[in-house]
């Protein structure tokens, strides 16, 4: 199948309803995933093909719903669960950081793994107040236990998110607010990209210039 050229909101929507077409017990979540605006138009169309049961919204308690999503991960579903802005998540650092990244750990592997993709957005814009455009990013990437990724274009943006769904432990996926309108060349298909390890985009021999996001 021919790559398609889409924003980058667009693969990450892609990227939602491939995952839960191939698994039945993957659920979608968060603040804003059911309202007009759909996270940034991420999460369109998902609710009217996979039904309020496995797409929804919730109230605005970030401790409770990630809390939640946890819980949900240990009876043995997988969840993506979304903050949009990454301010909002600093209020569920309790359930991030003393649950969902430690849970394997403390019990040995020995539980249902914490399945967990959280989304944040990152960056400022319009004229957004301190609540809503700050860059804490680093701060996560310092938590042992969870993973942190953040996409830099349309077609990493599509499987890296798929390969967080897939991993077994909980994942920080961060999307600049900037991201989700530039466009790429995205195979409509089914694909992953590593969450592991760093992307070379070109080799040389005088300079390592490392970036992200």
């Amino acid at each position: 199948m021919k790559n398609k050229l889409i924003t980058a909101s667009e693969s990450i929507n892609q990227a939602l309803k491939l995952s839960m077409e191939k698994d039945r017990n993957l659920i979608c979540y968060g603040l804003g995933a059911t309202d007009p605006a759909k996270i940034f138009n991420t999460t369109q169309n998902l609710l009217e093909k996979f039904g309020k049961k496995r797409v929804f919204d919730v109230p605005t308690s970030e401790n409770a719903l990630t809390g939640i999503g946890i819980g949900a991960c240990l009876g043995g579903l997988r969840v993506v669960m979304s903050h949009q802005r990454l301010d909002f998540a600093l209020l569920s650092f309790d359930q991030i950081i003393n649950n969902a990244a430690k849970w394997s750990y403390m019990f040995g592997g020995n539980s249902n793994p914490v399945s967990i993709t959280i989304r944040m957005v990152i960056g400022k814009g319009w004229g957004q107040g301190p609540t809503h455009a700050q860059s804490l990013q680093s701060l996560f990437a310092h938590i042992p236990g969870l993973k942190v990724v953040a996409p830099s274009n349309s077609e990493d943006a599509k499987g890296m998110l798929i390969s967080s769904i897939n991993d077994p432990d909980p994942v920080i996926f961060f999307e600049h607010r900037w991201l989700h309108s530039t466009v790429g060349n995205v195979d409509k298909k089914f694909f992953t990209r590593s969450i592991n390890k760093a992307k070379i985009i070109n080799k040389g021999n005088d300079i390592t210039i490392i970036s992200f996001s």
